[in-house]
């Protein structure tokens, strides 16, 4: 590994791992084309709160660019997304059913599964996990 980094100009950095509850892997590195004691340093002085940032940055990555069907972290099929997707635009069951093409009571199963999922009780507490889940704020 060593061997590769020196092939891309890396002489020196930080990689900081990430797991998450649901077995995920990711990892955040830091890295120069030069030693540098100072950074060195730094990042062992500061190295849980550099772990806590990258844990951080990492969830905010996956909840604002995340085009796939998961809700902080918990994965919905296809079709249960899409159910709360209509669901959250205040549409019925009813709406959804004629909107997508199935039944009422396939929207309503779609939607018990969601509920269950994000371990919620009602429809509307789950749109509000949703809508938390989609708030990016800018500044």
């Amino acid at each position: 590994m060593l061997n590769e980094a020196a092939e891309f100009g890396i002489a020196s950095g930080l990689t900081i791992p990430i797991h998450d509850l649901r077995g995920g892997f990711a990892a955040l590195t830091f890295a120069a084309d030069e030693r540098n004691p100072a950074f060195l340093r730094a990042a062992e002085k500061y190295e849980l709160a550099l772990q806590l940032m990258a844990t951080c940055f990492h969830v905010e990555v996956r909840r604002t660019t995340a085009d796939d069907q998961t809700i902080d972290g918990i994965r919905l099929t296809p079709r249960e997304y899409e159910c709360l997707q209509w669901a959250v635009t205040g549409k019925s069951t009813y709406d959804i059913a004629t909107i997508l093409g199935i039944r009422r009571r396939t929207v309503a199963f779609h939607l018990d599964n969601t509920k269950e999922k994000l371990g919620v009780r009602t429809i509307n507490q789950a749109v509000a996990r949703f809508s938390a889940s989609r708030r990016i704020t800018r500044r």
